[in-house]
């Protein structure tokens, strides 16, 4: 009866297991984009070329561009994304686009001045040929009350 029970124990565990390990397509883009937000810090430019689609738009506090704009400025310096802390994430799937909402503090330098905001992130990536690639990226600054 013991070996019986335990039998059944390791196959329940094997299964949860099994389930655990397989992505919904939400965890995929969350995943994708939290690895985008450390090669933004790392200026992993040669990455973040593969992700953005060639059509896609940056849209931030000083202006809107698109991709090698883009890609131009992480690699120079002029914007370091150096850290960003993420508090809330949701996505939303429509057929092959998701819509994912990103609720960050970024600690970044933008024209040589450390920076500290809060901000409501839209990432808007579409699925082509089984990737996923990023189309739009929207920085919408949050107004929060002053803690001091």
């Amino acid at each position: 009866m013991k070996k019986l029970i335990f039998n059944m124990l390791f196959i329940v565990m094997g299964l949860q297991l099994s389930f655990a390990q397989q992505s919904s397509p939400d965890q995929e883009i969350m995943a994708i984009s939290k690895e985008k937000w450390q090669w933004m810090a790392d200026k992993k430019t040669s990455e973040l070329d593969k992700l953005f689609h060639e059509k896609s738009m940056f849209v931030h506090m000083g202006g809107s561009w698109g991709k090698q704009q883009e890609l131009d400025i992480i690699k120079s310096g002029g914007i370091w994304y150096k850290k960003a802390d993420i508090h809330e994430v949701s996505v939303n799937i429509i057929d092959n686009t998701a819509i994912l909402l990103n609720r960050i503090d970024l600690l970044a330098v933008v024209g040589g001045n450390e920076v500290n905001n809060p901000f409501m992130v839209t990432e808007v990536y579409m699925k082509q040929n089984g990737v996923w690639k990023l189309g739009s990226l929207s920085f919408t600054k949050l107004l929060v009350p002053d803690s001091r």
